[in-house]
């Protein structure tokens, strides 16, 4: 779940992205003004509603560069502000105001690996997991993981967001895709594969009983939390 910051010259107009309202995003609105620039960084995808000033978009676009953030613009456009916007901009993405669901999802997704590859981020480290996200690898305390491509998901999702409980809803949402039509056994399925391939770290992936699932956090220096698996 990405924390989205929206920036729109109107407050009051809900539908600069109607899809986001389908997904599990955290989001802020705040008036399209440079003085909002300060909340930039405390989030991980900045959306930018272009549809009706792209003159004023592009400014705001140009202040957040020369700022040094590099933190991504999604851009908000209709289908002919499409032609405007040109590579000086500096956005991450574009993204129509009338995209469905699982566009805007990837899209956000996209936005948000190339904010965090701009940004030096392609290792995630946690409780002795280093997962290293341009080689698709993952290592416990050294050792290489054997996953496939789902359970390194399942396990990247999981450390990138540490100590926070995540429903099979949630899951099947963020890893498997808006679009995926099967049922939440699987992730019980992929988790009990992870753990078993975690080892004795399958205690990192805990069970928060009537709720989901959770990424338990521990310094590698103490011992491993104990076990709370169902």
């Amino acid at each position: 779940m990405a924390q989205l910051l929206i920036l729109t010259p109107q407050l009051d107009d809900n539908d600069v992205l109607p899809s986001l309202a389908l997904l599990s995003h955290a989001q802020t609105v705040r008036p399209s003004e440079t003085a909002q620039l300060v909340h930039v960084e405390q989030h991980d995808v900045v959306i930018l509603d272009a549809r009706r000033d792209l003159a004023g978009a592009k400014a705001l676009c140009k202040v957040l560069g020369a700022s040094g953030s590099r933190t991504p613009v999604l851009l908000v456009v209709t289908e002919g502000g499409l032609t405007a916007v040109t590579a000086d901009w500096g956005v991450a993405d574009v993204v129509l105001a009338t995209a469905g669901p699982a566009e805007v999802d990837a899209r956000i997704r996209l936005a948000e690996g190339r904010g965090a590859a701009a940004n030096g981020q392609n290792t995630i480290q946690a409780s002795g997991v280093v997962i290293d996200e341009a080689s698709y690898s993952a290592k416990v305390h050294g050792r290489t993981l054997d996953l496939t491509f789902k359970e390194f998901e399942l396990l990247r999702f999981f450390a990138g967001h540490p100590s926070r409980v995540f429903t099979r809803e949630q899951l099947l949402s963020e890893v498997w895709g808006y679009d995926y039509f099967g049922g939440t056994r699987t992730v019980d399925v992929h988790v009990r594969r992870l753990r078993a391939k975690l080892g004795d770290l399958d205690q990192l992936i805990g069970t928060v009983r009537n709720v989901g699932y959770r990424f338990n956090v521990y310094e590698e220096s103490d011992a491993a939390p104990a076990a709370d698996n169902g």
